[in-house]
């Protein structure tokens, strides 16, 4: 049942509610994938663990790479229907069409891969983990319908339910002594357990008659095909490139690790893009242009005000990497840096790509977008062999901030948004302080939760002084603060 507060809300404050509640689901993933990391760091040592993360990148790149091409224009096409139901049945009959395809070419090229990545161990993590394929794209189809239908409480749940299964289900089989295969097959019952929630909601059909009836999605897909690529293309890139070129299994747990550790900032894009790009184009087609620049100069400011947190978490890297993963992971520290600004850098290229989408200007997306895993693995390759993970690392964030610089200039040429200088200048002045400050105190065990809980209060209160946040945001903060959140009804 939908909140009648939020029902009454103008599009931007249902757009803000329903991406908090969706926020506070995928943050989940922070403290179950920091204990499942944590627990397979211990159980499998760098080396399996380092196999394991391969396999979950190749799998992830198909699976994202699959949902990346359709995801928003399902978004859109379910927003704007007077009956979702038919093309629903279209968007998932589609996805699982391909999804079971390419499940079983990987099953069938997984020994090539292996060889390709001189990791032989990792043919059969692979044919295994080709399961995943068909219920991942399944249940995020099934998370498109429910956010362009509005049900957003849902699509929170069915989140919740991923990371917390994924958890459990992991520990369960790798401690009935499947070790490696264990872990794999409890990321594949996650993926089943959300197709399960998501169909409590809502039940499109699923028929081959759908499957082909794609011409509708297509007039969307086709322009935005190279984009979504693309980016799912770079996306991994670099622990995969680290792999190829001759960095060790001990070496690519390493960087995995760090990976697991910079995902905060991925989860704010995924919770709120598909959001913004909805409700922007309503403002679009609608001719509210003052709307246009008030929500997508807002989305861009919560952006960078992410990145004291990137400084802060940086600065504690040793620490959270000691606690987390234990000592012998001490290398991944320094990739964590790196790692955490180009995840800021990737979430403010999603928001710039949705504004350009709505507007419609997709080709523009596609012009800033496709290069990126060209000049990255470019740069792998002449960084790598010298460098190793740190050259990677730096390779990534490079890439990641000249594109999102890039397209932050498109944005603000074509619509005349941005983000407000003033938070960009206190959110620098604030990183630099809240680094150094985190970097001097450098706790050890459990401490370091301490330390990121103060700086992170000290670094609010420090923009709130500077006067970052408006009387309206202070006083909308108090209220929840005093209030508690409201239970979904």
């Amino acid at each position: 049942m939908t909140d009648p507060v939020v029902a009454s809300a103008t599009p931007a404050k249902r757009m803000v509610t329903g991406g908090f509640r969706v926020l506070l689901a995928e943050s989940l993933l922070i403290p179950s994938g920091l204990l499942t990391a944590a627990y397979l760091a211990r159980r499998l040592g760098p080396d399996g663990y380092g196999i394991f993360m391969v396999a979950a990148a190749v799998v992830a790149w198909v699976e994202w790479g699959l949902t990346g091409i359709f995801a928003r224009a399902s978004v859109k096409f379910v927003a704007e229907a007077a009956d979702w139901r038919p093309i629903g049945s279209t968007i998932v009959s589609v996805h699982l069409a391909l999804a079971t395809a390419a499940a079983a070419l990987l099953v069938l090229m997984a020994g090539v891969v292996a060889r390709i990545l001189d990791t032989p161990a990792l043919a059969t993590p692979l044919r295994l983990f080709a399961l995943d394929i068909p219920l991942f794209c399944l249940a995020q189809a099934h998370r498109s319908i429910l956010v362009g239908t509005g049900d957003f409480e849902s699509r929170a749940l069915a989140a919740a339910a991923r990371w917390v299964s994924r958890l459990l289900l992991v520990i369960l089989f790798v401690e009935l002594g499947l070790s490696l295969h264990g872990a794999v097959l409890g990321s594949i019952g996650a993926s089943l357990v959300e197709v399960v929630v998501c169909r409590r909601a809502v039940r499109p059909a699923l028929s081959a008659r759908a499957a082909r009836d794609v011409g509708r999605l297509w007039s969307v897909v086709a322009p935005l095909i190279v984009s979504s690529l693309a980016l799912r293309l770079f996306d991994r890139l670099d622990l995969v490139t680290l792999t190829a070129v001759g960095g060790s299994s001990e070496q690519a747990g390493h960087y995995g690790a760090a990976q697991n550790l910079a995902i905060l900032p991925s989860i704010v894009g995924v919770s709120f893009a598909p959001l913004l790009l909805a409700t922007l184009t309503h403002a679009f087609r609608d001719g509210q242009q003052a709307a246009v620049r008030r929500i997508g100069g807002q989305a861009m400011r919560w952006v960078v005000l992410l990145t004291p947190v990137a400084a802060l978490c940086a600065g504690a890297s040793r620490g959270i990497v000691r606690l987390v993963f234990g000592p012998e992971f001490g290398p991944t520290a320094p990739l964590i840096a790196p790692l955490l600004f180009s995840a800021i850098a990737l979430v403010m290229i999603a928001v710039s790509t949705s504004i350009l989408i709505a507007a419609g200007r997709p080709g523009l997306t596609a012009a800033f977008t496709a290069p990126m895993p060209a000049l990255a693995g470019l740069g792998y390759l002449m960084v790598i062999p010298r460098y190793g993970p740190p050259g990677a690392s730096m390779v990534t964030l490079l890439v990641s901030v000249a594109a999102a610089v890039a397209l932050g200039a498109t944005v603000f040429r074509v619509c005349r948004v941005h983000p407000p200088p003033a938070t960009v200048l206190r959110s620098a002045l604030v990183c630099v302080a809240v680094y150094g400050a985190a970097l001097l105190w450098s706790p050890s065990g459990t401490l370091v939760l301490v330390e990121i809980a103060l700086l992170a209060a000290a670094s609010f209160l420090a923009l709130a002084c500077m006067g970052e946040f408006t009387p309206a945001e202070r006083s909308a903060l108090m209220g929840w603060w005093k209030r508690g959140p409201r239970p979904a009804t």
